[in-house]
């Protein structure tokens, strides 16, 4: 197997068929029937993009595992038989940045065209918009690079003499270097003015992977902040308020009526807003007024749903509402789980990440003695806490998709999702997915310790020029937690209300 571990190169291949293999199965049955037997490039990009952020997850776990395969080796060369992880990470990010930013709005430009033009000027639109987007990323790359694409490392000078080897040592506290003069061989004890910068310039391809991880740093900061809390909270509150029991049939009709009244003033505003697309009127108005029309839509799918629970029909209406009731206690057991998890998370962040020096390890820590228990059962522990940050950035993105207005939402819903949204929602977990393993790999620092990972983003990027600050005072972190805390105050005082109905709908063209 040349410079390769066999059986890391084995279960990676095997790890990545499987991700293949399942992620083929979401697009199957989260894809609209309208999307059915076309669209292939879009489905091509969101299988592709999936796998993408699947396996940049693991590739920590991974990483560690690499670490590991020569720890118990009886010769001296077994650590050069494992997988080039460095190379492995640099050649992930840089294919998920081409994805982020290229790709996939291609993808979206081009299904999202005006149907009524042809296949060559809907590829003509989305390639001009791409183009522009290449040449000035490529613009503020070259110039970021060529100013501040330099790494600076906080080092201390030591110095100590020479001297033949003796028959005995002599060192103390006071005596710690070779030689009577005066000289700083201990790190320990060296003062102040022994600390030097040393300046070296980056690789490029490692700053497009820190510009990468700052901008989905932000995004990370924000939705998975919101997305830490409202995750389990929405799924304990959704218990909560959930049907107690079946309707009577007037009310049933009652409410069913209402609907059909809201559901006539959407359809009225949507044909509205496509006779003003139609007349070339696609301002900043109407835009607004399309987002609109989106959650209307989506709350009204919502109410509809809850109706149906609420009074369920048909011949097997018992079941259906056995099913409703065990639905919601399900949501109740993984609330819980997910709030546990939620607490745990928050609880090592201040633990660990904000307090100096660090008060336990925790995580860390219980990572390491389920290895000892079972060699994957703390790498299968640790891709689950990553992975939980990717399920709290999309619940986050929701969230505040339905509360703010210039948040446009891509809700997944099984057997009725749109292209536009899949590419919308793996896009959104690409960008995040960079700083979620570099949140990760500082978090769980001591846990992966010596690995490519550690050495690309918790020395590397921490201290990039112009960047390290945000790191050195934990912006990222402090802002992750205050928006969990101001989340968890929400839920705690409104999430427990039961929805009031958003009114009539009114367009304001």
């Amino acid at each position: 197997m040349g410079d390769f571990n066999l059986a890391l190169v084995i279960v990676a291949i095997i790890v990545c068929v499987l991700v293949f293999i399942f992620n083929v199965y979401l697009l199957v049955n989260y894809q609209h029937p309208d999307d059915a037997n076309q669209a292939y490039f879009p489905k091509f990009v969101v299988v592709l993009g999936l796998s993408i952020a699947a396996i940049s997850i693991l590739m920590l776990p991974a990483d560690v595992a690499n670490r590991q395969a020569c720890r118990h080796a009886i010769y001296n060369g077994a650590c050069s038989l494992t997988l080039p992880m460095k190379d492995l990470w640099l050649a992930i990010y840089i294919l998920d940045a081409v994805l982020v930013f290229f790709i996939i709005p291609f993808a979206m430009f081009y299904y999202e065209g005006d149907q009524d033009k042809s296949v060559g000027k809907r590829l003509k639109s989305a390639l001009i918009w791409v183009i522009l987007t290449a040449v000035v990323c490529a613009l503020l790359l070259g110039i970021l690079y060529g100013l501040v694409g330099k790494v600076d490392f906080t080092v201390r000078h030591l110095s100590s003499s020479t001297t033949s080897f003796p028959s005995s040592w002599d060192f103390s506290n006071n005596q710690q270097c070779i030689g009577n003069g005066a000289r700083q061989c201990s790190a320990y004890s060296a003062s102040a003015s022994s600390e030097t910068t040393w300046t070296m310039r980056s690789t490029f391809p490692e700053y497009i992977v820190a510009l990468a991880t700052i901008v989905g740093s932000v995004l990370f900061t924000i939705f998975g902040g919101v997305g830490i809390a409202c995750l389990p909270l929405g799924l304990i509150f959704s218990f909560i308020r959930r049907p107690k029991a079946v309707i009577t049939r007037s009310q049933y009709i009652k409410e069913a009526t209402e609907l059909a009244k809201k559901a006539r003033e959407v359809k009225k505003a949507a044909d509205a807003l496509h006779q003003e697309e139609r007349s070339g009127n696609k301002g900043r108005k109407w835009r607004k007024n399309v987002k609109a029309v989106e959650k209307e839509v989506l709350l009204l799918e919502e109410d509809v749903k809850a109706l149906e629970e609420m009074y369920p029909q048909g011949e097997q209406a018992e079941a259906a509402w056995a099913m409703t009731v065990l639905g919601y206690l399900a949501k109740l057991v993984l609330g819980v789980l997910g709030l546990i998890v939620s607490v745990a998370w928050i609880a090592h962040i201040v633990i660990y990440l904000l307090i100096d020096p660090p008060l336990s390890p925790f995580l860390n820590e219980v990572f390491i003695k389920l290895d000892d228990i079972w060699g994957l059962l703390g790498t299968v522990a640790f891709a689950f806490f990553c992975f939980y940050l990717l399920l709290a950035v999309i619940a986050g993105a929701t969230m505040l998709g339905l509360k703010i207005v210039f948040i446009t939402i891509h809700p997944m819903k099984w057997g009725a999702t749109l292209m536009n949204s899949f590419l919308f929602n793996v896009g959104l977990i690409l960008l995040c997915s960079i700083s979620v393993i570099q949140f990760c790999a500082t978090a769980f620092a001591y846990y992966a310790q010596a690995t490519a990972a550690q050495e690309i983003f918790g020395h590397t990027l921490q201290s990039l020029r112009g960047i390290k600050y945000l790191y050195k005072y934990n912006v990222f972190q402090i802002g992750f937690i205050v928006l969990a805390g101001l989340t968890f105050v929400y839920y705690t005082a409104f999430g427990w209300r039961r929805k009031k109905p958003s009114g009539r709908f009114q367009l304001s063209t």
